[in-house]
């Protein structure tokens, strides 16, 4: 088994899945939606996740979505795609995605049942033995892991990471001491949740440096700036942009079911590429609810640039 694990750094960029006129995956744009991320500066791509409407595509579409991204970062930087639902399905992604040449898999939840702790190890477990890919767990919600569990799965020879889209800070930090004394300090930790920057200073308190921005998909400068204003301590920037930009966009986020990917799209297209709109059971934002986004964005571009 060949096994090399990704140290990522920066912001981690997930780019919005794009469709063209007749409903297919627009490959031309992906390519280009990803170059323009890549040459921004995304610290690694993760194609086909959450924000690119995983839950909405077939096995040869993640597979065409992994293919394309890892052609367009040409090497440059880590490429992650995404796999989950029934164990068949995720076994079969896995599969699919080691041809690719991706750098690794974000395992998301199986589909609609809970299953105990055990059970939930042993999902991923399964999962990490059809490839010799490194994998992060995505805990959310029907797969929560106690610490217990978090550090069974971390002793998981190929799982090199958890990213966490619950929330719950105590819990997280708990995770993190039992997988610490489980699997040493290389394993990495993420957080997930939507719109991440709001909860990026609690995280780092925790042991949880990296996060998932989604923001970094419709607008690089913004997410950038504020990266480097946690990372630098220039806390007047950070709190600005959390102020005047950030915190308007969750108020706006959560105006809708789906808006956490829906309205990243349309942010996408705002700026200029043709991403098309998302598919169902998503919903494409009500127009006053773009021109809000549009404004928001002028706003947080204001900050940075100033």
């Amino acid at each position: 088994m060949t096994f090399h694990q990704p140290v990522f750094n920066g912001v981690l960029f997930f780019p919005v899945t794009p469709f063209g006129p007749d409903g297919s995956v627009d490959e031309t744009t992906l390519a280009t939606h990803v170059a323009q991320g890549v040459d921004a500066g995304a610290g690694a791509v993760f194609a086909g996740c959450g924000t690119g409407e995983f839950h909405a595509l077939s096995g040869d579409e993640t597979e065409a979505v992994a293919r394309v991204a890892v052609a367009s970062a040409a090497g440059t930087t880590p490429v992650y795609a995404g796999a989950g639902g029934p164990l068949p399905v995720a076994i079969d992604q896995v599969r699919r995605l080691a041809r690719t040449g991706v750098d690794g898999v974000l395992l998301l939840p199986p589909y609609l049942v809970g299953g105990t702790q055990p059970g939930v190890v042993d999902y991923v477990r399964q999962v990490a033995a059809a490839t010799d890919l490194p994998v992060v767990f995505y805990q959310r919600a029907n797969a929560v892991l106690t610490p217990q569990a978090a550090a069974e799965v971390s002793r998981i020879p190929t799982v090199t990471g958890i990213k966490d889209g619950v929330g719950n800070l105590e819990l997280m930090h708990r995770i993190v001491l039992a997988v610490r004394q489980a699997a040493g300090p290389g394993f990495q930790f993420f957080n997930g949740l939507p719109t991440a920057e709001m909860t990026v200073p609690a995280y780092r308190g925790v042991g949880v440096p990296l996060y998932s921005s989604a923001v970094f998909a419709f607008a690089p400068e913004i997410a950038l700036g504020f990266y480097r204003a946690v990372v630098t301590g220039d806390d007047t920037l950070r709190d600005e942009l959390l102020e005047r930009f950030y915190a308007p966009l969750v108020e706006l986020r959560d105006t809708r079911p789906g808006y956490p990917v829906a309205l990243i799209k349309a942010g996408v297209r705002l700026r200029g590429l043709a991403v098309g709109g998302v598919r169902a059971p998503l919903t494409d934002p009500a127009p006053e609810h773009v021109d809000r986004l549009a404004e928001l964005i002028e706003e947080g571009r204001k900050v940075v640039s100033a």
